[in-house]
């Protein structure tokens, strides 16, 4: 990933602490994912109901607040003291007397990437949970809660992807040399006007690429890039808790990582075959829309 400081920050924290948050974060990951299957066994995918979160389209469950609550409590009970930002329930500075402070660790959780494919019973959803220590990504794990996958990745460490079985792979992103061949993943905005943009740049791209996935998680999209489901992915308006543990993942299992938080930069990751002709092509479109 790109502008991080990772040499720094790896040096610091070493190999054994970084071990420790990913161990943690797979399970915390994987807990919410307990969590948020109980429910639906007991509500069904659109729990007791769902409300508008940012728009009328974009709805948020019970399930949501539900796991998100439980991830912060599994937080406080392993790492007290420890700064925590989640979708749902914005930041929590950690300030107190816990065993960890000074460490500057901060989890950044989603509790439920995908919540419309949730409500819509779409098998394409996930818990994400990451480690930060002073802003920089060290470790992460995104768990699909309805395949029981769970892919994690540590800060020059590597990454894995553990099936449901238990099983557990190394993770390298696709070998895919020529973007005319290259299987491209993306999402959209909520907003109408952004939405607008976003299919003008889609419109241009299909020609030329093999296709267009739009799968509805920007986590899943990016760890889709690391096993190479996906040859490259790119979307515009992601917050922290969407791509903070799954772009990890992708730039440990080899892909061009950049991350973005400004609405009119997408996040973008591809293999190293093909990103450099991935992202002129998207920059040329992207300049052509705004223009």
């Amino acid at each position: 990933m790109t502008g991080r400081g990772t040499d720094a920050v790896a040096g610091r924290t070493g190999t054994e602490f970084t071990d420790e948050l990913r161990a943690l974060a797979e399970r915390f990951a994987t807990s919410g994912g307990d969590v948020a299957r109980r429910m639906l066994a007991e509500f069904g995918p659109s729990g007791p109901g769902s409300r508008s979160k940012s728009s009328a389209t974009d709805p948020v469950t019970v399930i949501d607040t539900s796991v998100e609550s439980h991830l912060r409590d599994e937080i406080g009970s392993y790492r007290p003291g420890d700064g925590v930002l989640g979708e749902e329930g914005g930041e929590d500075g950690g300030e107190g007397a816990g065993p960890h402070d000074g460490d500057g660790v901060r989890w950044v959780v989603d509790p439920v990437d995908g919540t419309v494919n949730l409500l819509y019973g779409i098998p394409f959803t996930a818990v994400s949970v990451a480690a930060e220590v002073d802003g920089v990504v060290v470790a992460g794990a995104v768990h699909n809660i309805v395949t029981g996958e769970t892919w994690s990745a540590g800060l020059d460490r590597g990454a894995t992807l553990r099936g449901a079985d238990g099983t557990t792979r190394a993770l390298r992103s696709s070998g895919c040399g020529d973007l005319s061949l290259a299987l491209v993943g993306t999402g959209f905005a909520y907003d109408a006007g952004i939405r607008a943009e976003q299919g003008r740049v889609v419109a241009g791209l299909l020609p030329r690429v093999r296709d267009i996935r739009r799968c509805g998680s920007a986590a899943l999209d990016l760890c889709m890039v690391a096993c190479g489901r996906l040859d490259a992915y790119y979307e515009r308006g992601l917050k922290p808790w969407d791509h903070a543990a799954g772009a990890l993942v992708a730039a440990e299992a080899g892909a061009v990582v950049a991350v973005s938080d400004d609405i009119e930069v997408p996040t973008t990751a591809a293999a190293a075959g093909v990103a450099g002709e991935f992202l002129a092509v998207l920059g040329d479109l992207s300049g052509a829309v705004s223009s």
